[in-house]
């Protein structure tokens, strides 16, 4: 059995190299490695994947939440509401830009905020509403939407960890995650599902407007060449990775079907143990399994931690601590107890090896020591 890792990425390689290989060859045979021919090639085919009309791609998926901000004209002391259960970019980007952060806790079932919690939160200060579909894994999109539209709010989709996911509505319509609100973010971090090698990120909207504001604050506020009618940043994908991401694009659907039948494979071997809760799968949405994350019950985590180190399985904590009591967001006032099922998955969660080149005899043998 080879060595089980959390993500296969050399694995994953050996499948495509040739075809990746050559793609990096063009780009480095034309010299285009800032917007070149591959970068554009790469935005078309996404735009056609995911039926969206606008793709700019970006350096990474926390510049594509940043950037959002930034091309819908929040401004410090307006508010967005997010999940304190999450990885910090979320967040961060909106502390940076001088924006109140105000968190809404998660469902226990799903991981993603709960929507019953949301229009209670409203103020009218609130300008937009950031869902993020974590681990794979759609929020209540439709419902998320309406409460938007009947209180003027914007909504930016956190897809960084679901690219490829559907959502779908109470009339069968299906969409994919990131193309639903007025703009969503992508990230392209190696481990992501659709990945790159190295750093990369993209942004989704199907407003005209928005997407000629997300370009030109992308490449310094500039819209004509050294006219520069806003502050910017300078975020590019470069050709090399589109490159990349262009071969891996073609196998996605792939990729997440492996996904999930590693979780299938997964669910049916703890789905009736006492001490392990597996994840909900939503009615309204397709699971990527981006991650494959279980809830322990009455079980000593850190205990189970060591032990699956000593049998050289690599499991993590997807996240230890909430957003609202990190010592980075003190500031904003919250206590703990304020978001008790965010603070209770923080203590329960285990992520488990899961990728497209795992095998069931590596699933085996994870199980073997995580339950025996």
């Amino acid at each position: 059995m080879n060595p089980i890792k959390m993500v296969d990425l050399k694995g994953q390689y050996e499948k495509i190299n040739k075809e990746i290989d050559e793609n990096i060859s063009q780009v480095i045979d034309s010299t285009a490695f800032i917007n070149g021919p591959k970068v554009k090639d790469f935005q078309t085919h996404l735009e056609n994947y995911l039926n969206v009309k606008h793709v700019i791609p970006c350096a990474n998926g926390t510049d594509a939440l940043q950037v959002s901000l930034m091309a819908l004209g929040l401004q410090a002391g307006d508010e967005v509401i997010t999940s304190p259960f999450t990885f910090i970019a979320t967040a961060e980007v909106v502390g940076l830009l001088g924006i109140n952060c105000k968190f809404v806790d998660v469902e226990w079932d799903t991981f993603n905020i709960d929507v019953t919690q949301l229009e209670k939160a409203i103020t009218p200060k609130t300008k937009a509403i950031i869902p993020v579909h974590l681990f794979g894994q759609s929020c209540q999109m439709e419902t998320i939407m309406q409460i938007a539209k009947k209180h003027a709010l914007f909504v930016i989709e956190d897809a960084c960890q679901a690219i490829g996911a559907d959502f779908i509505y109470t009339n069968g319509e299906k969409k994919k995650v990131g193309t639903i609100g007025d703009i969503g973010c992508t990230s392209f971090f190696p481990s992501k599902n659709l990945g790159c090698y190295g750093d990369g990120g993209a942004i989704f909207t199907n407003d005209d407007e928005i997407a000629r504001k997300l370009r030109g604050i992308c490449n310094h506020g500039m819209f004509k060449q050294y006219h520069h009618e806003l502050l910017g940043v300078n975020s590019r994908l470069d050709a090399i990775q589109a490159a990349v991401l262009d071969v891996k694009l073609q196998h996605l659907d792939e990729y997440n079907a492996a996904r999930r039948k590693a979780a299938e494979f997964y669910n049916k071997m703890f789905e009736n143990h006492p001490k392990i809760e597996i994840p909900t799968l939503s009615a309204f949405s397709t699971h990527v399994f981006h991650q494959y994350t279980l809830k322990l019950k009455n079980a000593n985590r850190e205990e189970i931690i060591e032990k699956m180190k000593e049998a050289e399985v690599p499991v993590m904590v997807y996240y230890p601590i909430p957003l609202h009591l990190q010592e980075a967001f003190q500031y904003l006032g919250y206590q703990k107890g304020d978001f008790p099922i965010a603070e209770k998955l923080c203590e329960s969660v285990i992520s488990l090896p899961i990728h497209t080149e795992l095998t069931e005899e590596q699933q085996q043998y994870i199980g073997k020591h995580l339950i025996g």
